[in-house]
């Protein structure tokens, strides 16, 4: 696809076409990966971190009615004498 550098302010752009960024995963507003590799630029998705939404997964799950912590805290071990 050819397109042109646009002026954004004090900084330049291009736009990337709606089923461009559905291709690869991304919406607006989706955290990027920005590099320049071999003379070319590239943007890749950033990989969400698995723990990163844990709390309101879980919070999902009770809400759904399931009974049980999907994710305990971890209690301090009892000393042994």
């Amino acid at each position: 696809m050819r397109t042109t550098i646009r002026r954004m302010g004090n900084s330049h752009g291009v736009l990337i076409p709606k089923p461009m960024l559905a291709e690869i995963g991304l919406a607006p507003g989706g955290a990027i990966d920005l590099r320049v590799r071999k003379g070319r630029i590239v943007i890749a998705p950033l990989a969400d971190d698995a723990r990163q939404r844990w709390a309101e997964d879980a919070a999902s799950l009770e809400a759904a009615g399931e009974q049980a912590a999907v994710w305990r805290t971890p209690q301090p071990e009892k000393a042994v004498s």
